[in-house]
């Protein structure tokens, strides 16, 4: 099993445990904005996201609207976003946009 993640055609960042990122999908649903992998640093207490999803693309953070943390824990924590991994120079945040 890997971390990844997904976001939704709702907007719904979603994280899991799971072989492929399709398997993060319920019935219904669709990955319109793509995916990646995530783990959680314990010295930063934040989640890192970083890379893509191959089947469904890089990540379009732009279209998140609520975050689901019941697929790693159901406690939020800092986001951010590490374009260039594994350099973790550049950290860019991640949180739910309101439309």
């Amino acid at each position: 099993m890997y971390q990844k993640f997904i976001i939704n055609q709702n907007g719904t960042l979603k994280f899991g445990h799971v072989y492929l990122h399709k398997d993060l999908l319920g019935f219904g649903e669709k990955c319109c904005y793509g995916g990646g992998l995530w783990l959680i640093d314990e010295k930063r207490r934040a989640v890192l996201l970083y890379g893509r999803s191959f089947d469904f693309g890089p990540p379009n953070f732009d279209e998140v609207r609520h975050i689901e943390w019941s697929g790693i824990g159901g406690k939020p924590m800092p986001l951010f976003f590490l374009p260039h991994w594994p350099d973790e120079n550049v950290l860019i945040p991640v949180y739910a946009k309101e439309y």
